[in-house]
């Protein structure tokens, strides 16, 4: 039963560590600048426990938001760039039962899209996003309510 406890225990705290969808805080999250009338740069931050998809994924949720909130309906990423910051910590060394003085490498990865908003769709060839699907379709998959 103990070792049920300690497993239930260490997954609760593995899925809390993942940035969650949220303004961008201390364990990642979103932000975004206004670069013209229709224009915008969203950015989503994740950390060492975020995949790269989720990441990714969050970025395009906050571009259909965003494009939402301003009055527009269709949007296109007109540029995109998928980065990763990489820091290291090394545990203390000291003279006690553990060694110490291991390095472990963290990985932050983040996602950016500049964003083209349109309250029609425009005529081409290219990726066009509705921002009204892109919504519903992602906050369905990562079970994120709607704000009231």
């Amino acid at each position: 039963m103990r070792i049920f406890f300690i497993l239930f225990s260490l997954v609760i705290f593995l899925t809390g560590c993942a940035a969650k969808y949220q303004p961008e805080g201390f364990t990642g999250g979103y932000s975004e600048s206004q670069l013209g009338d229709n224009i915008f740069q969203v950015t989503f931050r994740g950390n060492s426990y975020t995949g790269r998809e989720i990441e990714s994924d969050f970025a395009l949720l906050r571009s259909a938001e965003l494009t939402l909130q301003n009055g527009f309906r269709y949007f296109v990423i007109v540029k995109s760039v998928k980065d990763s910051s990489v820091s290291a910590y090394t545990t203390p060394s000291r003279i006690t039962t553990t060694p110490g003085g291991e390095t472990y490498d963290i990985s932050m990865p983040s996602s950016s899209n500049t964003i083209l908003c349109f309250k029609e769709k425009p005529e081409g060839d290219g990726l066009i996003y509705d921002a009204t699907l892109v919504t519903q379709v992602l906050k369905k998959r990562y079970r994120i309510a709607d704000e009231q």
